[in-house]
């Protein structure tokens, strides 16, 4: 499965993990909140069924207190009572709504109640209007009982309408704590499984991609040091492909890096062969022309004998030119680096290049740890470079200096002699480009060359600070192997 693939299949499957638990808290959510609101009505309900049986008791007690003393002042609760109780079983048979049981007893309370009335009602006319008649209608009521017993049975339905609705309420209740314990458990249970399932893809992503990853970038180091491995991957994924470009890049890099060495040795080969058999002519010519000065000296004209010289002078550049590029196929030789005093070696190459008549500075020079022969054909071909181009009767000068940073060393070696004109900087570095006479045996233009093929295999850098007819100060770097 591709990595893609996976990122995405754990990231939906915490998605599906978020909506259910989502999903679960809402429809708990829900289940909460209709239960929260039927106790929120279920307390209204018997704050009203208290209210409503509170007033009718207040209506029999002033009453019995009007039949016992006479005393209209008690038909004040009496009458009051009257006009609220209507509103009061009316608000309760909205807020019961259509529960059957409760609405029957509701319905029954109302029928005693107007009982209730019509027996109280007779009496309170008869005792005002008929007081011939309402003893002996008193007397009739009292030992039926008729009031206690409408009043009784009331009080029968009130309690029997408040048992109904606190076990409905105590249902709902249990109800709304098993809706909260199972949001509590469905979001921790939720929770606990995201959590588990974000650290586990997350884990598992890292470390399967993070030590493929690893190995990878191992190739690439490798490879980067010319050490051209492989590396093995048994996914399937983004990252297999890049193993496999990885280990095919390292496979044609050993390919043509076995194949460059090979042309090199191969070149190395026929530059020696042909230097060797191109100075056998040469030689042979300069052997000819002596001989012919030698038998044939008096018998030659002067203007014959000008252009003979002339020929030992070019035979000489053609020698030196060879010898040159010979020495520039030798830097594709590889040498152990080794530790190297680096003030004994210049003043070693200074001692044979450099004339007496000369002034030569050295400073302070570090030791290094690398290549002798390079560095020394480096230093070798800037000091006779400096030679070359500071004419002796000016009184020579170069100075040898070398500064310390971090992760490198910046050597300089400056002269007081003619002087490069600045459109040539780039252009003497270049193999046969010289800025004297191509006659002159002195320069053969590939001694700038040597030192700049060898800087750049090196990874470093040479550049030129100079003003025509003011000398010249080559700066270069150079690292520990």
């Amino acid at each position: 499965m591709k990595l893609s693939y996976q990122i995405l299949l754990a990231f939906t499957l915490i998605i599906l993990l978020s909506v259910a638990d989502s999903y679960t808290n809402y429809m708990l959510s829900k289940k909460v909140q209709r239960n929260s609101q039927f106790l929120a009505r279920s307390e209204e309900i018997i704050r009203n069924s208290n209210k409503t049986h509170k007033a009718i008791i207040e209506m029999q007690s002033a009453f019995r207190g009007y039949l016992l003393t006479n005393d209209e002042t008690f038909l004040d609760s009496y009458f009051k009572g009257r006009e609220i109780l209507p509103g009061l079983i009316k608000e309760q048979q909205y807020r019961i709504g259509s529960h059957n049981k409760q609405r029957e007893i509701l319905d029954s309370i109302s029928s005693l109640h107007n009982s209730w009335l019509n027996y109280s009602a007779k009496l309170i006319i008869s005792r005002e209007k008929f007081p011939d008649s309402y003893q002996n209608l008193f007397d009739n009521s009292l030992k039926r009982h008729i009031g206690k017993k409408i009043n009784d049975a009331i009080n029968l339905k009130f309690s029997r309408f408040d048992k109904i609705e606190y076990k409905r309420r105590k249902l709902h209740t249990d109800r709304l704590l098993i809706s909260l314990q199972n949001a509590h458990t469905f979001s921790f249970i939720f929770l606990t499984l995201t959590i588990v399932v974000g650290i586990f893809s997350t884990a598992y992503i890292l470390i399967v991609t993070t030590k493929r990853i690893s190995s990878m970038v191992s190739l690439a180091e490798n490879i980067s040091k010319g050490n051209f491995t492989s590396v093995k991957d048994t996914g399937n994924d983004e990252l297999s492909a890049l193993a496999v470009s990885l280990n095919t890049m390292s496979e044609k890099l050993d390919k043509n890096i076995h194949e460059l060495k090979n042309r090199n040795a191969e070149l190395n080969k026929f530059a020696y062969v042909v230097s060797h058999d191109l100075k056998a002519p040469v030689r042979g010519i300069h052997n000819v022309i002596s001989w012919i000065e030698e038998d044939y000296a008096d018998q030659l004209s002067p203007e014959i004998k000008r252009y003979l010289n002339i020929i030992p002078q070019k035979t000489q550049r053609m020698e030196a030119l060879i010898n040159g590029l010979l020495d520039y196929a030798r830097l594709n030789l590889k040498t152990p680096p080794e530790s190297i005093k680096t003030n004994e070696l210049v003043q070693e190459i200074a001692d044979s290049i450099v004339p007496r008549s000369f002034t030569l500075e050295i400073g302070d020079l570090p030791d290094l740890f690398t290549e002798r022969i390079k560095l020394e054909q480096v230093f070798a071909n800037l000091i006779s470079n400096a030679v070359k181009y500071t004419p002796k009767e000016q009184g020579g000068i170069i100075q040898i200096k070398c500064k310390i940073f971090a992760d490198f060393y910046e050597f300089s070696v400056k002269d007081n002699g003619i002087g490069i004109a600045e459109e040539f900087h780039q252009k003497i570095f270049e193999i046969f480009q010289t800025l004297r006479e191509q006659n002159e045996q002195e320069s053969t233009g590939v001694g700038l060359a040597i030192v700049k093929k060898i800087i750049d295999d090196q990874q470093e850098s040479i550049t030129v600070k100079s003003v025509l007819g003011e000398g010249a100060e080559f700066i270069f770097t150079w690292r520990n192997s």
